[in-house]
């Protein structure tokens, strides 16, 4: 699996997971709503992003490695 598929796919997963805590919070209002939110959900959301961004950065990183070894 390349590194872009990689990232693709925690994107989607990333999306999927979001919709689903979106449907769920929709009917789910308390503070256990809230402090799931605040303890797992947006630490969890806030850790993808920042990887998906490291992926970003990485990718050309490698490409260019893979380049300048063949």
């Amino acid at each position: 699996m390349s590194l872009t598929t990689s990232s693709i796919s925690l994107a989607d997963g990333l999306k999927t997971a979001a919709t689903h805590w979106e449907e769920a919070r929709a009917g789910w209002d308390d503070p256990i709503a809230q402090a799931f939110e605040s303890n797992y959900w947006l630490p969890l959301k806030n850790q993808v992003e920042a990887a998906l961004a490291a992926l970003d950065r990485l990718a050309p990183i490698l490409a260019r490695a893979r380049e300048e070894c063949s």
